[in-house]
This record gives C-alpha cells, sequence and structure tokens, in this order.
C-alpha cells in the first residue's frame, strides 16, 4: 500500500524584582517551558528564512505543470474534483460559498459540488435548496445532501458525505467551510500538485481575511493566523514533517484520505502550505471567538489524549516523525503554550509581588518573550504597531484556551461541544439577506465573569506591587489587567 509521507489526517513581559530566588523551582520550570517554546519559535523562523533566501517555492519544490486542453479527448484529461460545502444555520454566508464553489473555473462535467446541509432553521434550510436549484438550471452539477440527525457534527457531514455513490468517480476532494471563497482558478492552481506527485495526498491553502479591517480584535486574529500558516504550516510543509489540515480551504487526494483511515467524529476537531490563497471570515464577536477558541484548544487536547498510542505503535512512521508530532505539534503547540501563557503571565507573574524573596530572571519575562512575539509580528508587518495589544489579548485568550486544554486532556462535560462561529457575512459590502435586529444586551448580560475574576485579581496585585513593590513590574499589571476588564464588560470586538 501505497505511503503518503508529505501529509497527515488529523481528525482532529516587563522585569520583575531584582534579587536571588531562595525558595522552590516552580519559577525555574516555568523559565524552561519559555526556553522550550522560543527554541521551537527560533527553528520554525530559520526554515521559514530558508525558504524565502533560496526562493524554494512550492512549484520549485514538487512538479506542477499547467492543465492543457486536448482536443482528442475533451475534457477528459482533467481529473473529476468533489468540492463539499458543510454548513450549518449559515444565513449569512450560504451564498458567497456556493456562489464561489460553482463559480470554480473546471469543466463542468468534471466537478461535484456537494452542499452538506446540517441546518435546522426551516427558513434556512430552503434558501440554501433554491440556491443550489439555481446554479443546477445553470448547468452546475450540484448536490444539496442533508441528514436527519448532527452526529459527529462538521466530521460527521463529511463522512456521510463520502458514502454516496456519485462520490466513487471522484479522484480528488475540495473542502470549504461555508465563510470561505476560493478564487476562481483555485483547482487550476492547485490540483496539478497532486497530479504530478503521487506521493502527496495534500494541498493545503493558505487563508486571507476578507474582514481584517473590521475591528482591532479581528487585527489581532490575523496576526496569530498569518503566524501559523507563515511559520508552523510552511516550516512543517517544508521540513517534511507533520502540519495539520486546517479543516477547510484543501485538497485531498481520495486514496491518501482512505488510506490514512478517513473522517473520524471522535474529537471536535475534524482537522488539524502551498502558495494559494483563500478568502475567509474572521469573527468579529468576542463571543464567537471565544467558543471557536474553546474549540480549537479542546479538540487537539483530546486528539492528543486519544492518539498517542497510536502514533508510537504505528510501524509506517519513522522514530523522529513520532517525536516531533508527539511533541512540538501537539505537546510543545497545542498543550504547553497555552499553560505557559496563562500561567505565568496572568497567576505567577502577578503573584509574585506578594513575595519578596522570589526572583524571576528577566530573560524569561522580557527578552525570550520579545524575540518569540517579534517573530509572531513580522508575519504582518502592517500591524506591528499593535504588537502590544495583541499580547495582551493573547493572554486574555490563554485562559479560555488553557480551559479548553483541561477539558480536552481529562475529556470533561464538554469535550465534544460545538457551537457554529457566527459569520456576518462581511465580504459584502451590502448584507445578502436582511438581519434580525437584536435589542441591546444590559451590561449584565455582556459580562464575561472569567475575565472580570482574572482583572480584578491582577489589578489588586498591580495595586500592591505600585504601594509597596521596588520594580516597575505594576505597569504590566495594570494594563493586563484593564485587558481582562475591557473583555470582561465585554467592550471588545463588534
Amino acid at each position: 500500500m501505497k505511503e503518503y509521507e508529505d501529509a497527515a489526517v488529523t481528525f482532529e513581559k516587563l522585569e520583575a524584582r531584582n534579587g536571588v530566588k531562595s525558595h522552590g523551582n516552580h519559577v525555574v520550570e516555568t523559565s524552561e517551558e519559555s526556553t522550550s517554546i522560543f527554541v521551537e519559535s527560533v527553528y520554525m523562523n530559520i526554515v521559514v528564512i530558508y525558504v524565502k533566501l533560496f526562493k524554494r517555492k512550492p512549484e520549485k519544490i514538487y512538479k506542477w505543470e499547467a492543465m492543457q486542453e486536448d482536443i482528442e479527448v475533451g475534457n477528459q484529461n482533467y481529473p473529476m474534483v468533489l468540492v463539499q460545502i458543510p454548513m450549518y444555520n449559515e444565513r449569512e454566508v450560504f451564498q458567497l460559498s456556493i456562489g464561489a464553489a460553482c463559480r470554480l473555473t473546471w469543466p463542468l462535467d468534471r466537478v461535484i459540488i456537494q452542499v452538506l446541509d446540517d441546518s435546522t432553521n426551516p427558513t434556512i434550510m430552503e434558501m440554501v435548496s433554491v440556491e443550489c436549484a439555481k446554479w443546477a438550471s445553470k448547468g452546475i452539477n450540484i448536490k444539496c445532501e442533508r441528514r436527519d440527525n448532527r452526529n459527529g457534527y462538521k466530521a460527521g457531514a463529511l463522512k456521510q458525505g463520502m458514502r454516496h455513490s456519485y462520490v466513487k468517480q471522484c479522484n480528488y476532494i475540495a473542502i470549504f467551510d461555508a465563510d470561505f471563497q476560493p478564487e476562481p482558478d483555485y483547482l487550476h492552481r492547485t490540483v496539478p500538485f497532486l497530479i504530478h506527485n503521487p506521493e502527496l495526498a495534500l494541498v493545503q491553502a493558505r487563508w486571507k481575511f476578507v474582514n481584517a479591517n473590521k475591528c482591532l480584535m479581528t487585527r489581532m486574529q490575523e496576526m496569530s493566523l498569518n503566524y501559523h500558516f507563515m511559520a508552523e504550516q510552511e516550516s512543517g510543509s517544508t521540513r517534511h514533517a507533520f502540519f495539520g489540515f486546517n479543516g477547510t480551504a484543501g485538497v485531498w487526494r481520495l486514496a491518501g484520505m482512505e488510506e490514512a483511515g478517513g473522517w473520524k467524529d471522535r474529537t471536535t476537531v475534524e482537522d488539524m502550505d502551498l502558495a494559494v490563497r483563500v478568502k475567509s471570515e474572521l469573527p468579529s464577536q468576542f463571543k464567537a471567538f471565544r467558543f471557536q477558541q474553546h474549540r480549537w484548544s479542546c479538540g487537539p487536547a483530546n486528539l492528543f489524549r486519544k492518539m498517542t498510542m497510536e502514533i508510537i505503535h504505528n510501524k509506517r512512521v519513522m522514530i523522529w516523525k513520532k517525536l516531533y508530532v508527539i511533541y512540538s505539534f501537539f505537546f510543545l503547540r497545542k498543550i504547553l503554550v497555552h499553560f505557559f501563557t496563562f500561567f505565568f503571565y496572568c497567576i505567577i507573574l502577578p503573584t509574585s509581588v506578594f513575595f519578596y524573596e522570589v526572583s524571576i530572571p528577566t530573560w524569561s519575562t522580557i527578552y525570550v518573550p520579545f524575540m518569540i512575539t517579534f517573530f509572531t509580528a513580522i508575519a504582518t508587518p502592517r500591524s506591528f504597531y499593535l504588537v502590544f495589544f495583541w499580547v495582551l489579548f493573547e493572554n486574555v485568550m490563554a485562559m479560555h484556551r488553557t480551559k479548553g486544554t483541561f477539558i480536552g486532556l481529562l475529556e470533561g462535560g464538554r469535550v465534544n461541544e460545538w457551537v457554529v462561529t457566527e459569520k456576518l457575512g462581511d465580504a459584502l459590502q451590502t448584507k445578502l439577506l436582511p438581519q434580525v435586529k437584536k435589542p441591546l444586551n444590559g451590561i449584565l448580560q455582556r459580562l464575561n465573569l472569567k475575565e472580570m475574576m482574572v482583572g480584578i485579581y491582577i489589578l489588586c496585585c498591580a495595586c500592591y506591587d505600585f504601594a509597596f513593590g521596588s520594580s516597575l513590574l505594576y505597569i504590566y499589571l495594570f494594563m493586563q489587567a484593564l485587558a481582562f476588564i475591557i473583555c470582561g464588560v465585554g467592550f471588545v470586538g463588534t
């Protein structure tokens, strides 16, 4: 059986007081965690610099040739492609995603558009059906598939969609979430990689964001996700190491997906770079962003719990790749970084003001975090001036990611919770559909108690350090407390 090595389906700082540390070693251990994250970040960025300096574009690493017209066989030299669009009550964006998929410049008789509609709202279901019928009347081979349950959520819908008989005609599968709009030439730019490189199983497109300028929160999300694609994904792809499918904007070789085991619905991350970019929408509401980050942290942690022994016992994967995927891909990036960010900068560092005998090394509070932040910021140069706000906001979100990671590792009650990230259709200058205006929420309904509690605690630590301390740590603590409180009263996002 052919082994697909190049892709894997993942079913998926300010200075503290000077002095000599005299008690315990917890802070030293935290510094070691900071060093591990720093080393990983430096290594990934070295790989990216190597790629840029030597211009190792995907077209140079892998064989790529444009699709050619053949008069004798017509469109038969084009492989059959299935385009899957999973959606659930996507009132604002379903027309965008269906329209973009139907406009792909691929021979009409060599592509099947499959809309996997799990909607429960009868009005939205009817609108999706009408939209599909509209494109079918234009000659598009489009199918609207529905289930009588939502078992497995998105992964369950994708898995069910693969069971239809017409899927067997297809060689490749492109997947787009409902808020993604591929460019018309997307298939022409991605599928040739799979045609001419039989060892490849996946082409993952990079995301670009249609509403990045919506508000400060979306700008900061753009910074984090650009770093993910520029450093984590690109370095993983370049080293032929494991890198996660992002769950959307990718094209799979059907044989490769089946060999990897197909879609699994055991966690809430059904997904875990080449050069193609696909438009997508960032959540611009804080509540929606919180739910998304819970799922993005809980799912990988739960997957780590369930898959570690499978990875260890897999005889087809080299030992160094096993170490990479277990330690670097999962433990360091999906678990340790969340724990370290929240507990060190939001708990340990503020609490240290009450213990004068404790000293936290300057390199772990300033120098290492500065370099990590710099590496992240250079992925989005236009937002470099926002980097300080990004740090404060990331520390706030680290609380939710840490909570989600704990739930995933311990398989808590919300481990399989799936809340669809609300989209507002920001790709349009005018709204596609009339929106139901919601009454303004009162201040009590806007309150996020977890953020308020942590913010008040850090504020108390800042006041204590300002009154009795001998360092300038209170400056950072006041600003971090303010960030938590602003998020706590709901004054972030749209």
